[in-house]
């Protein structure tokens, strides 16, 4: 019955997007006279409210799948049961999931986060002058990062709908985290499902295309996006079934430093590992007495409370090596067939158009710190890639060559052009010499070249099935000091921090807002320029406008594989500590910034990082990615 009524409700939508007679209809069936916020899901009624200051009607806390408690846990998401008693007021936020941690951080206590495993909760922000009327609007399906361990769907999605004259609808998700969505290995394969977390998303996906056309939204035009583990995720979404859902649940992706760690089988050493260290924290050992618990591990664990799981997969997480995570994605064979670096070359992907980026510095907060000599950088290569040679090693060492610079610790600081000597592999804002070696490997191999490999995946070629259309890419790195990971993130949803000027946030949400809109990032040049200036080319054949290069994005092509660097000049310097290396650093911020927006060549920057994507794509197999 659900399905009939979502392809009579697709059918009842013009060319244009317009809704016709009966869609409106049954839009406003699902409303009385006096609650026209009053949105009817068939298993439950949900009641929005109107945001006065941002001029959206926002409804928090919709259940899009049934709690996956009890007998549901590490099983694949349920539909909802019908709970149609009483009205529900979507005026709170649902439960955030139970959070894990990772090398870096402390436990956070179970009881301590509010968190409860029955969490598949999202959140619909639409402009009010849509609600009834005209055209279905652009969806944004935003994912949250956290390295599929920690972290939440409560982002607030108004002020880049503000910022972008309220042209689309967006969308926050939750999904299981840490043991609770990537717990992994044979047994639970074969009584429930691994990446159940990824599930959870692919699952919200379909309820949007069921359902959002009652906010207003076209299930057509849905931009799927996410940070880190959210850009991994719908980096993953992009590769789902080997690539074969074509536009089903989404046209376009926005992937700001997709987050790629290592992807093992699902009953490969690791996963079966961590699920046999897991179940013996939490007293689901196979090595108890006999009769301790009679049933398999598996039962067991469904049969353990949400508290002791919660700590034990934290605590897990905690004694792993530096900046990992115990539970993460796997390839299953089914919803991940490959790895990304090998299916992604050969263009075997969902959706149809991609804006991908990474930051200059995405390393220092997942990188083993104190890394002084090239014996401490070439330990820690061993540490983090295990099953390295001698020969991978050395070829690592001649890809990241060691500088000539000062690499003591009053060593200056500073941010690279991107286009000279010294490059990222040995200088930064935060470190310099084997340090920044190191940074530099974890950057590139987890973060910055899958940003590459995506890139060229949604490339236009000859290749190309031209069934649904033609793929196109356009990429960016966000530069403005100091570029860690994650410090993008006030960009795109606001508020501005010291480093970034009103003017900057203002083009960086027009950029994502265009690409939801128009499938184009190319944003006005007076925006792009804000104020400071045009913007300009390193190279002197592309440097035939006054106009900024950004606006006239051009696509990323293996041929011409150019990106927009996003970055600022200017400004008044202010200090400030990065406490994950303890370091007291400078950054320049306002009065004065200004932006500069310019057109680089992605596979010659920084001192040729392409080529040094292009050596991690050939050693997948072995690192895994």
């Amino acid at each position: 019955m659900g399905a009939l009524f979502f392809v009579v409700a697709l059918l009842l939508t013009t060319r244009n997007g317009h809704r016709q007679p009966f869609a409106q209809a049954l839009h406003a069936s699902t409303a009385d006279n006096n609650s026209p916020l009053q949105i009817d899901l068939g298993y439950e009624i949900y009641q929005g409210y109107s945001n006065a200051s941002t001029g959206l009607n926002v409804w928090k806390g919709i259940r899009f799948a049934a709690p996956p408690t009890g007998s549901n846990r590490w099983q694949a998401p349920q539909v909802p049961e019908n709970n149609r008693s009483s009205i529900r007021q979507a005026d709170q936020f649902g439960s955030i999931c139970p959070q894990g941690q990772d090398t870096t951080n402390t436990l956070v206590p179970y009881n301590g986060t509010g968190a409860s495993e029955d969490c598949l909760f999202l959140n619909v922000y639409a402009p009010s002058k849509n609600n009834t009327s005209g055209p279905l609007l652009p969806v944004l399906f935003y994912i949250h990062g956290g390295g599929y361990g920690r972290g939440n769907g409560r982002q607030d999605l108004s002020a880049i709908i503000n910022g972008n004259n309220d042209s689309f609808i967006g969308i926050t998700i939750q999904y299981r985290l840490g043991a609770f969505g990537f717990l992994a290995g044979d047994e639970v394969f074969r009584n429930g499902v691994v990446n159940a977390g990824l599930l959870d998303q692919h699952f919200a996906l379909q309820w949007v295309q069921k359902y959002i056309h009652l906010f207003g939204g076209d299930p057509t035009r849905v931009t799927i996006a996410g940070q880190s583990a959210g850009a991994g995720s719908v980096m993953l979404h992009g590769m789902a079934y080997g690539g074969s859902l074509g536009q089903s649940l989404f046209r376009n992706i926005i992937a700001p430093s997709p987050y790629l760690p290592m992807q093992y089988g699902y009953k490969d050493w690791q996963p079966s590992q961590a699920y046999y260290a897991f179940a013996t924290m939490v007293g689901c050992a196979p090595t108890l007495p006999y009769g301790a618990h009679p049933d398999t591990i598996f039962q067991c664990l469904v049969g353990k409370d949400t508290a002791t799981l919660q700590n034990a997969s934290a605590r897990l997480s905690e004694s792993g090596k530096y900046g990992t995570w115990s539970f993460l994605p796997v390839t299953d064979g089914t919803f991940v067939r490959d790895l990304p670096s090998r299916q992604l070359s050969q263009k075997k992907v969902n959706g149809l158009n991609l804006l991908v980026s990474n930051n200059a510095l995405e390393g220092p907060a997942y990188t083993q710190p104190n890394i002084t000599t090239q014996s401490d950088f070439v330990d820690w290569l061993r540490l983090t890639f295990p099953l390295f040679s001698d020969d991978d090693i050395a070829k690592v060492l001649l890809y990241y060559p060691s500088s000539s610079e000062p690499t003591n610790h009053n060593a200056a600081l500073y941010a690279t052009t991107g286009t000279s000597d010294p490059t990222f592999v040995n200088q930064s804002s935060v470190a310099t010499g084997q340090q920044q070696r190191a940074f530099a490997v974890y950057s590139e191999t987890t973060f910055v070249c899958p940003s590459y490999w995506m890139a060229e995946a949604y490339s236009s070629g000859s290749g190309d099935d031209t069934r649904e259309g033609r793929k196109t890419s356009y990429k960016y790195q966000y530069s403005v000091p100091i570029a860690v990971h994650g410090s993008d993130l006030t960009a795109y949803f606001g508020p501005p921090t010291p480093n970034q000027s009103p003017e900057f946030v203002k083009a960086a949400m027009q950029i994502w807002g265009n690409f939801i809109t128009t499938d184009n990032p190319s944003i006005p040049s007076d925006v792009a320029s804000g104020g400071g200036g045009g913007g300009s080319t390193d190279d002197d054949d592309n440097n035939t406008s006054t106009s900024n290069p950004a606006s006239n994005w051009p696509p990323f092509t293996i041929n011409s594989p150019y990106q927009i660097d996003l970055n600022v000049t200017g400004g008044t310097p202010f200090a400030f500590n990065l406490s994950y290396i303890d370091a007291n650093l400078t950054e320049p911020g306002e009065p004065g910034l200004s932006n500069s927006i310019t057109l680089v060549n992605a596979y010659t920057w920084e001192g040729g990082r392409g080529y040094r994507c292009d050596m991690w794509r050939g050693l997948g197999s072995i690192v895994p990615e």
